[in-house]
């Protein structure tokens, strides 16, 4: 059964900026991870974005917000064997999603040079 939709859009340039700025944006908001996974491409900053999106997507779904002490880099997005998005979770994230007895989260994301977005459905 559905229990969430997120859905979210963002400029890769606001990404960009902040990830040329500043490391330590980078290690409050993806885990080293994403930050490896990330960095591997010429069009970086599109990657940034596209996980950016999905944090902001989940949270959507999970209905919460930036409430109860969710951090950003406890949602990570990582690729399955085909290239499939997948969202693990840690710490608090991931206590809160089990307690709302969410079973699973879906995760689609797409990108263009200007815009990355996300989508994300959990289920019970």
């Amino acid at each position: 059964m559905i229990s969430g939709i997120g859905v979210d859009i963002i400029e890769v340039a606001r990404v960009e900026k902040l990830i040329d700025r500043d490391d330590k944006f980078l290690q409050k908001i993806f885990t080293q991870t994403e930050i490896n996974y990330c960095r591997q491409f010429t069009n970086k900053a599109q990657h940034f974005a596209g996980r950016f999106s999905v944090k902001e997507a989940f949270l959507k779904a999970m209905g919460t917000g930036w409430s109860n002490g969710l951090k950003f880099n406890e949602i990570e997005t990582v690729n399955d064997d085909l290239g499939k998005p997948e969202i693990i979770l840690y710490g608090t994230t991931k206590e809160i999603f089990m307690r709302q007895n969410f079973d699973i989260a879906h995760v689609s994301i797409a990108h263009l040079k200007e815009y990355a977005t996300a989508v994300v459905v959990i289920e019970k």
